[in-house]
């Protein structure tokens, strides 16, 4: 198993991080963070030019059809900024929803328009009774004469704002369990959806409410009701270690900043990074950098070599979760009082931190998961 970089992800990663420093300065970061879309019109179409939403799509469907990896490798420079909007959302999650629940028609009518930008996905699973399980999923879609009719309420859905579509899950049969699920293609200007930032959080996540929301039957993804949760659980098994790779990118960047800090900043006459207790902290932030890396790039390894994924996958998601908090953390700890400061840039990744923590199943969820897939 060689986990280092081919020497064309290494070009990759060059190119993403030349980018990332020249147009996502510290400033520009600060205020895209307030803004409910997480970019701008202009850096929208010059991530679009670099393929960055199609890099997953295959060729057939008009992305680049590159490797788990690649992805990742993009994804990690992302999270040093840490970069914001839909990239993820749209490029990886609803991508990769729609190739394992779309007919072939929904693939060619759907994909190309993601690569090109044109159509932005977001996918809103959990509800106020929270939770990435499928008996959590209540949101019913009664069938009228043609048309799905919804009512309800999805909760912490990622830039939903900025999406032009909602892979929405909801039930369709009477089942409790994950048979009577499926997701629903739902353009997000369809009369009674309404869409409301939530408070307290990044500013990209969002709730989703559906007052009499008509929607044709033609919008199930699939050619059958009662299979989206098979297939949305496939594609964030396949999602989960790039948003792992993101949050390994963003703990890298939190230990140079924090070793940096440590060489400049003088009290009683010498660097702090002279101090024990400091030197503590920074060993702390290795060491979960380092946990969160190489579970993340075993888990990406295995999903491009075809292997059994789904234990390595669910530690990934356990350990990068937590490690990215206690980074964070350590982070603080050596900054003290100008980590506080926005505009220094650390509380950026503390936020996000906290708000990706339960995005697609929390430590806690994947452990458990995780023993199941070891069969334990």
């Amino acid at each position: 198993m060689d986990l280092g970089l081919t020497e064309d992800q290494e070009l990759l990663k060059s190119t993403v991080s030349s980018f990332v420093q020249q147009e996502y300065g510290k400033e520009t970061l600060v205020e895209l963070e307030k803004t409910p879309a997480g970019i701008t019109s202009d850096l929208l179409r010059k991530t679009v030019g670099l393929g960055w939403f199609g890099i997953l799509i295959p060729e057939d469907y008009g992305g680049s059809g590159r490797s788990f990896t690649d992805t990742a490798v993009l994804f990690e420079e992302l999270g040093r900024g840490p970069v914001f909007g839909p990239h993820f959302s749209s490029g990886v999650l609803g991508a990769l929803t729609v190739m394992q629940a779309g007919t072939e028609a929904q693939k060619q009518a759907i994909l190309p328009r993601v690569a090109a930008g044109e159509q932005m996905l977001a996918v809103a699973v959990t509800e106020p009774n929270h939770g990435w399980l499928p008996e959590k999923i209540q949101l019913q879609a009664t069938r009228q004469n043609g048309y799905y009719v919804l009512n309800g309420v999805k909760l912490f859905v990622h830039d939903a704002q900025i999406a032009s579509h909602l892979i929405c899950a909801v039930r369709t049969g009477a089942s409790n369990g994950s048979s009577g699920i499926s997701l629903l293609m739902i353009p997000k200007d369809t009369p009674g959806v309404a869409v409301r930032t939530l408070p307290g959080w990044s500013s990209q996540v969002d709730e989703v409410r559906f007052d009499n929301v008509n929607v044709p039957a033609d919008a199930l993804l699939g050619d059958a009701e009662g299979q989206g949760w098979e297939a949305f659980d496939a594609a964030a098994m396949q999602a989960i270690p790039i948003l792992c790779a993101y949050k390994v990118g963003s703990c890298q960047q939190v230990y140079e900043m924090s070793v940096e800090y440590s060489r400049t900043r003088v009290q009683f006459g010498q660097p702090i990074g002279r101090f024990q207790r400091v030197q503590d902290h920074i060993i702390g932030i290795v060491n979960n950098l380092d946990a969160a890396r190489w579970t993340t790039y075993e888990a990406l390894w295995k999903l491009d070599a075809n292997r059994a994924a789904a234990s390595s996958i669910h530690l990934a998601k356990a350990v990068t979760s937590e490690a990215y908090l206690r980074v964070c953390a350590g982070g603080h700890e050596v900054h003290a009082g100008v980590g506080v400061i926005s505009e220094y840039g650390l509380t950026l990744h503390t936020q996000r931190s906290r708000t990706l923590y339960h995005l697609l199943g929390d430590a806690k969820l994947h452990r458990r998961r995780m023993t199941d897939a070891l069969g334990w």
